[in-house]
């Protein structure tokens, strides 16, 4: 298991894909940086960058590229045949790649929200946005790596679900932010450390139970999922 997760790190760090996951970060610190230092009100700027930016973009953005990328290239190229053919559990093999995936992406998004929530607000919030955003990143990684082998264009339904189930449906129709891993990370976060700027529509306990669904529910059904490929790289 390890050994996976070591040559999938590898792998990762050594694709341009990684390099995506530098400007979003930037981005959100800069923001806070900038009007932090202009002496901006964070009153004016804090929801946007925090929420519209850091919690809704970047968050998930961000493990959707780790978490399509740590099996979804070898599945498409056919190198998955040389995982497969090692005497390992595919259960190791998912867990090893959602190690990776659920990671990289904490790091890459609990830095920027701690830096722009201390900014912000305070060192609790940064601590509480860093929180949030790392159970974030493990329920969005087992969803983005289940849909690298469900489907050819993961990519694709990981921004169709980013971009319209949370961005569009979840801000207006209250029925689908159940199924909303931004509003869980959101509600996280504001119950760790109160603030105007967050405000979550679910109850805690719907966001830590649907949180951990997600995580173990997708990872549960990517064992499984690969479970059903052959030695060939192909399903049955």
């Amino acid at each position: 298991m390890s050994t996976v997760a070591y040559i999938t790190a590898r792998g990762l760090f050594g694709r341009r894909r990684v390099l995506l996951l530098l400007p979003l970060p930037l981005l959100v610190i800069g923001l806070a940086v900038i009007c932090r230092a202009a002496g901006v009100d964070p009153d004016q700027w804090g929801q946007a960058v925090v929420v519209g930016l850091g919690l809704a973009v970047a968050l998930p953005v961000m493990s959707l590229i780790v978490g399509t990328g740590v099996l979804g290239s070898e599945v498409d190229d056919g190198t998955i045949v040389h995982i497969l053919t090692k005497p390992l559990p595919r259960r190791d093999i998912i867990l090893a790649k959602l190690l990776v995936a659920a990671g990289v992406s904490a790091v890459a998004s609990a830095i920027p929200l701690f830096v722009a929530g201390v900014l912000a607000d305070s060192v609790k919030f940064g601590l509480a946005l860093a929180a949030a955003s790392a159970a974030g990143a493990v329920a969005y990684s087992a969803l983005f790596l289940l849909l690298s082998l469900v489907t050819r264009r993961p990519v694709l339904l990981g921004l169709v679900y980013i971009l319209v189930w949370e961005g569009l449906l979840g801000r207006w129709i209250s029925g689908t932010r159940v199924l909303s891993i931004e509003q869980y990370v959101i509600t996280i976060a504001d119950k760790i450390a109160p603030t105007g700027m967050l405000n979550g529509k679910v109850s805690l306990p719907v966001a830590v139970v649907m949180a951990v669904i997600f995580a173990i529910g997708g990872t549960l059904f990517a064992i499984n999922r690969l479970g059903s490929f052959s030695v060939a790289g192909e399903t049955s």
